[in-house]
């Protein structure tokens, strides 16, 4: 088995199998694979690269989990414990320009520009959070009730595969009746935390309290059958295997194949500090382009492959996009979950910021809205 095979199945459209996708994490010729994925990148989506204005909510980091990798959640008493007040949240975004409503373009004619306003109000809030032992579910559904009354024309991107199955446990409820009634309530669609890395052996060493791989997708195959798109994600850089990626990556594969409700691959980069990974580092920028590439090149049934530049940094993310990745995330606004880990990047991007990463890279900017619909 050869680069050159693998070339050749890449340009006529076939499907990677998982021991080429394995020798492409174990080639050192980086520039091939980088070359291979952003062409399969242009296939997929020309020479767009998209991003979204949005915020970031995390209402509480008390959790019932203590997740050995998860520098963010805390115990109830301990230093830097929190909950967020639900009038706190809507104040919050309601003081940061939530966008009244937002104005669609069904072409990609509406690419944005150096010229725009460098403030602009944003679309989505993503929410994701704790699993606070006091809290019922009750309290979910009336924040995103609340939040949906406050700000009607603001997308509801919320709560992890974990969070919903601990919602389902606390209130009784099955996993389809715990998504009908959360998507009553306004939720839009859902983020693809959680899912880390499926192998039962890596999950008891990171996360052993957390739900399976098993039941991670059981609960994204729910959501997607009630009509709820989500993401999917990876963690990777702790003490997974190359092998273990894979195996990841295929059973999300599988999944897609069957719902086609995952509308992007998101591999997230594990940080180290505050985490209580022994001997864990912070990934190589090789590694970060190589995995992106990988996967662009191996989920060729996921539409968008994501540079989430909280984790990368910006630089790398910038290069991520010669490598497969189409999706910058967005200006992402109080994100804290990877800043307690150590996120070397900065706090937000504005429209302009990320505008400037993209052009300079030489793709074509797209705002889009939570569907990748482009946006005015």
């Amino acid at each position: 088995m050869s680069l050159k095979r693998i070339e050749k199945k890449v340009r006529s459209g076939n499907r990677l199998s998982s021991e080429e996708a394995l020798l492409l994490f174990e080639s050192d010729d980086i520039f091939t694979i980088g070359r291979l994925a952003n062409q399969a990148a242009q296939l997929h989506n020309d020479n767009y690269v998209y991003f979204i204005q949005n915020h970031h909510i995390n209402p509480t980091n008390i959790c019932v989990n203590r997740c050995r990798f998860c520098a963010f959640s805390r115990s109830k008493g301990d230093k830097g414990a929190y909950e967020l007040d639900l009038k706190k949240i809507i104040r919050k975004l309601k003081k940061q320009g939530a966008r009244v409503k937002s104005q669609e373009s069904s072409t990609h004619n509406s690419t944005v520009s150096h010229n725009t306003q460098l403030k602009a109000p944003f679309t989505e809030v993503h929410i994701v959070g704790g699993l606070h032992p006091d809290w019922s579910f009750d309290v979910y559904l009336d924040m995103i009730r609340q939040i949906k009354n406050a700000l009607p024309d603001l997308h509801i991107k919320a709560f992890t595969a974990v969070e919903i199955d601990y919602f389902s446990s606390i209130s009784g409820m099955s996993l389809m009746q715990t998504l009908e009634q959360l998507q009553d309530a306004g939720l839009e669609s859902m983020p693809g935390g959680g899912a880390e890395i499926f192998n039962k052996r890596v999950r008891k060493k990171v996360c052993p309290e957390k739900i399976d791989g098993k039941r991670w997708l059981d609960v994204m195959a729910t959501a997607h059958r009630v009509g709820i798109r989500t993401n999917a994600t990876m963690l990777y850089g702790h003490v997974e295997s190359f092998e273990d990626r894979v195996d990841h990556m295929l059973k999300l594969r599988n999944l897609q194949d069957t719902t086609e409700g995952f509308q992007a691959f998101i591999p997230l980069a594990f940080h180290p500090l505050n985490t209580t990974i022994e001997g864990a580092r912070y990934t190589s920028g090789i590694d970060d382009l190589k995995t992106i590439a990988i996967s662009r090149l191996f989920l060729d049934n996921f539409s968008h492959i994501k540079a989430y530049w909280v984790m990368l940094g910006e630089k790398i993310a910038q290069l991520a996009l010669l490598f497969g990745a189409d999706d910058l995330d967005g200006t992402i606004i109080e994100e804290k979950i990877t800043r307690s880990a150590g996120a070397l990047s900065a706090n937000a991007l504005t429209r302009n910021e990320l505008i400037h990463l993209i052009q300079k890279a030489g793709k074509v900017p797209v705002e889009r809205d939570s569907f990748y619909r482009p946006v005015r």
